[in-house]
């Protein structure tokens, strides 16, 4: 099947490629090249209103069984490749949405059907339905048949694999490594190893009481003492219980959930452009870091200590908000200061769309963050840690899977392929293209575009309103283009790290049209 897949999909009929809508824009940046990748289509192609007859067709079943009113469309992934989505009624679409920004190295990339074609890696079916050719290499298509429940029962080369992918990317100072399946459930647990080092620093060298013990069970101190962890307005760390407390980008989330009291600081609000409002925005930054202060001493006061501080590279739900490399850096001296662990959530920034392959190693650290979570673009969940926040034993951090050997040897090749088409400085460069025409649209059209603000690919801009936002991806999306928005009126733009100059300048093309006909 996977031979059939990849033939069908690298041998896409030309007569569909000619009929693109390539000419009439009005441009505001160059002409789209020639595609140089041979797996991606050269333009997208538009048969009907989007979501069209079948996907509203399905809209309509999977209603009937799930609330599926956020469904924007159903989608062909047979047929979508490279940097565009196809959906059920034969829309091919730009996306530079990526799957809530999760797909690395763009759709049906031929390295990992490769992979998957490789001998050890089929699972062949015989004439009557039965598997053949079964092969116990952990590498092959016993990973994909046979989870493991990864905490007790690890397949002969988890250790080996794990270097291979996880390990050979891993953040400066962090060599310890736990997976998990999500981001949310990253952040829950690495939670839970920040109050475990933190009570291990209070406990010394003491062994756990019986106290401790018993009141454990019925959620009592001093066994379930009273941390906090400190978290940003406008963040978002995740939908589960423990990661709600510490999301604060959409009421939507939150919601009628109880939550914990922890504490809350702001998120610096910059003006742009940057470089006319330097005095404001630092006294912005030293505004909200001095909160942050307050905020731990406020919570030492009230005994309930702030064990840790999470903090986003961009927030990215919540608006893609920046802040200079200057406030990161002295926010991690202040978890230094009053000895609160420092964990930083990668998991929509991580895997190379910012120009490098963790956001925050652009805010060259003297002192590596304790901990840093991953998801999304990295195939699999989890996070990287300090050896100090090791758990001092077993099942303190565990589930049935911990993770996915198989989405590893998946990674493995996704990181191979960013480093053989050096998909990093390519990030850097088309995130270069889009943002400079992100620009000039804006001084174009002043009252739809404000803020254009991005590192590497990872762009965005404000409308005027949250109706606005709404209606703009939603006429790009009937034109080709598949847009996200975050916060409460932005757009944002997560292409694959195959996302190339070419690219951004056809979606440019098309939303100059998009704006200068938009009433």
């Amino acid at each position: 099947m996977a031979s059939m897949l990849l033939s069908r999909q690298l041998t896409c009929s030309l007569q569909q490629n000619c009929r693109l809508f390539a000419c009439g824009h009005r441009l505001i940046s160059q002409t789209a090249a020639k595609i140089d990748v041979d797996f991606d289509y050269d333009g997208p192609l538009m048969k009907t209103e989007v979501p069209g007859p079948r996907s509203r067709e399905l809209m309509k079943q999977l209603n009937g069984i799930q609330n599926a009113e956020a469904v924007h469309f159903f989608c062909n992934y047979e047929e979508s490749r490279g940097n565009y989505l196809v959906d059920v009624d034969g829309n091919r679409m730009l996306d530079l949405y990526s799957q809530i920004s999760s797909i690395p190295i763009g759709y049906s990339h031929p390295s990992l059907i490769k992979l998957l074609q490789q001998p050890q890696n089929l699972v062949l079916v015989g004439p009557h339905g039965q598997l053949m050719e079964i092969n116990s290499s952990w590498s092959g298509q016993s990973t994909f048949v046979n989870r493991p429940a990864l905490g007790i029962l690890p397949p002969e080369n988890f250790a080996e694999k794990l270097k291979e992918s996880l390990l050979s990317v891993a953040p400066k100072g962090l060599q310890q490594v736990i997976t998990m399946s999500c981001g949310s459930c990253s952040n829950e647990n690495a939670f839970k190893a920040i109050f475990m080092w933190y009570r291990n620093k209070e406990r010394g060298n003491n062994n756990v009481t019986k106290e401790e013990l018993e009141t454990c069970m019925i959620n009592q101190a001093p066994g379930c003492p009273d941390y906090s962890i400190l978290s940003f307005m406008g963040g978002f760390h995740g939908r589960t219980m423990g990661c709600l407390a510490t999301t604060h980008s959409k009421a939507i989330h939150k919601l009628d959930i109880p939550s914990l009291d922890w504490p809350i600081a702001p998120f610096p609000r910059l003006q742009y452009p940057l470089e006319e409002f330097v005095k404001e925005n630092q006294q912005e930054e030293a505004r909200c870091l001095e909160e942050v202060e307050d905020l731990i001493v406020k919570y030492r006061k009230k005994k309930r200590i702030v064990a840790g501080i999470i903090i986003e590279p961009i927030q990215s739900e919540g608006g893609d908000n920046h802040a200079s490399d200057d406030f990161f850096k002295k926010l991690r001296d202040i978890a230094r200061k009053h000895g609160c662990a420092f964990l930083v959530d990668e998991v929509q920034t991580g895997g190379g769309c910012t120009g490098k392959f963790w956001a925050h190693e652009h805010w060259g650290l003297d002192d590596p963050t304790d901990m840093v979570s991953f998801s999304k673009k990295m195939m699999t969940g989890g996070f990287f840690h300090k050896e100090e926040f090791r758990p001092n034993a077993p099942y303190r951090i565990f589930n049935t899977w911990l993770g996915d050997p198989a989405k590893n040897l998946l990674l493995a090749e996704v990181i191979n392929v960013i480093k053989r088409e050096d998909l990093l400085n390519n990030a850097t460069h088309a995130g270069k293209a889009l943002l400079a025409g992100l620009l000039d649209l804006q001084t174009r059209y002043p009252h739809l575009i404000s803020r254009a603000r991005g590192r590497g690919t990872f762009c965005s801009f404000d409308t005027p309103n949250d109706a606005t936002r709404n209606k703009l991806i939603a006429v790009a999306r009937n034109k080709g283009v598949v847009l996200g928005g975050c916060g409460d009126r932005s757009i944002r733009f997560r292409p694959t790290l195959i996302f190339k100059d070419h690219h951004a300048h056809l979606f440019l093309n098309i939303f100059s049209d998009i704006l200068a006909d938009f009433k």
